[in-house]
């Protein structure tokens, strides 16, 4: 087998840069004052820190993307060692979570003009409408929906997620808005009417089919969305690439589903990360049809040619030998009348390896699944070892403040 390359973080750019700003602690609207500017050209590249990152990590973060500056709202600080990004470089997004080293994407203006204006032109908006910013400004979902108002010519509105003040601002400005599930239930089990808004781009984890139907009964205009900080955020949406987009899939392996490639100019310039960090030159490179990113995510093209999003490589449950995808037994679960929501991950166990694990809020705490009902459920569909072996029933899931499930904290055996 031929050697593989390796690949080492760039070192300090010998052509002319940008040089980068880390921002911490200022408001959404500050911040996307700030991004204007880096985006045109006229203010530094930014790292933002999301709120609440914990000071220790907030430290690990700086030394690992080498910014030039900081600035919080009692000033900017200068840096030692900051390394310049490229001349066109806008925003370096962390992706690595809560845990593991650091890991940036460096996203030119280019990029993010490219994926704001298909995503506008997808959904038709028009020039002047109302963007509400309810996610947070630091994360690749907030970015989104600030630049989308900047190609309509307006700024966002931002506000905290509440329902009641969700829906002020629906009656009000009659706004588009990008929402996670769980926020989106929430509106509907306070029986918010969706038409209010004039789009709704879901996005951040998946929306189970019951989720879309009553959202949609509710008067939504729903749209799905899947993407990542590496392409900008949401590309491909209801299944079908923006404009410009390149989507392939991977055959698949063993009855597994392939990994899902993207391609396009939304993708990222390049990934920036602590020194000497070995970079896998598979994830990002030509494939002879232009640059593509190879993404830990699975999936399939449907009879239409629609993207089906299946689950992440991470994420595939061994047990006892079989591999198991957990977004194809927690869309089964879904769709349970008893199953308000669930996910599904891997546990350790002595016999199997891993075990199948549901974890369910129910529709009624006083009348919860059975585990025997939930593996009958799935074997109408499923091998009977994709099934459930175990039932954890909870008040409500835990989760990351990108609206995600906090998989780390699930995937935990309970005491």
């Amino acid at each position: 087998m031929a050697a593989v390359e390796e690949h080492r973080s760039p070192s300090p750019r010998t052509q002319d840069g940008r040089p980068l700003q880390a921002v911490r602690g200022l408001s959404p609207e500050r911040l996307e004052a700030m991004l204007v500017e880096a985006l045109d050209g006229t203010g530094p590249a930014l790292l933002p820190i999301p709120d609440g990152t914990p000071d220790t990590r907030a430290t690990e973060l700086l030394a690992s993307m080498r910014p030039s500056s900081l600035r919080t709202p009692e000033g900017v600080l200068p840096l030692d060692d900051g390394v310049a990004v490229g001349p066109d470089a806008a925003l370096v997004i962390t992706t690595s979570g809560s845990t593991g080293a650091p890991k940036g994407v460096e996203l030119s203006a280019t990029a993010l003009w490219t994926s704001a204006r298909a995503s506008v032109a997808r959904i038709g908006a028009a020039p002047g409408d109302t963007w509400l910013c309810v996610l947070p400004a630091g994360h690749i979902s907030g970015v989104q929906v600030m630049t989308r108002a900047y190609v309509t010519g307006t700024r966002a509105v931002h506000a905290p997620f509440d329902v009641d003040g969700v829906l002020e601002a629906a009656e009000r400005l009659r706004p588009h808005v990008s929402l996670v599930p769980t926020q989106l239930r929430r509106l509907l089990a306070a029986g918010v009417d969706l038409s209010l808004f004039g789009t709704i781009l879901l996005g951040g984890a998946a929306a189970e089919p019951d989720l879309l139907e009553r959202a949609r009964t509710a008067g939504g205009r729903v749209i799905t969305t899947y993407g990542m900080s590496e392409t900008c955020g949401g590309c491909v949406y209801d299944g079908v690439p923006l404009d410009g987009v390149r989507v392939r899939v991977d055959a698949e392996e063993d009855g597994a589903p392939g990994r899902i490639l993207l391609g396009g100019p939304i993708l990222l310039t390049d990934y920036r990360m602590p020194p000497e960090t070995v970079v896998d030159p598979g994830v990002l490179a030509d494939d002879g049809t232009g640059r593509r990113l190879r993404t830990n995510d699975l999936g399939r093209l449907g009879p239409d040619g629609r993207l089906q999003v299946l689950g992440r490589v991470d994420e595939v449950i061994n047990t006892g030998g079989h591999k198991v995808v957990p977004g194809q037994v927690n869309t089964i679960l879904s769709e349970y009348p008893k199953v308000a929501e669930s996910v599904v991950v891997g546990r350790p166990d002595p016999e199997w390896g891993e075990r199948v694990c549901a974890v369910v809020v129910p529709v009624d705490p006083a009348d919860p699944p059975l585990l025997d009902q939930l593996r009958s459920h799935v074997r109408e569909r499923l091998p009977a070892y994709a099934a459930p072996r175990e039932l954890d029933v909870r008040a409500k899931l835990p989760m990351l403040a990108s609206g995600k499930p906090d998989l780390v904290a699930l995937r935990r055996p309970t005491s």
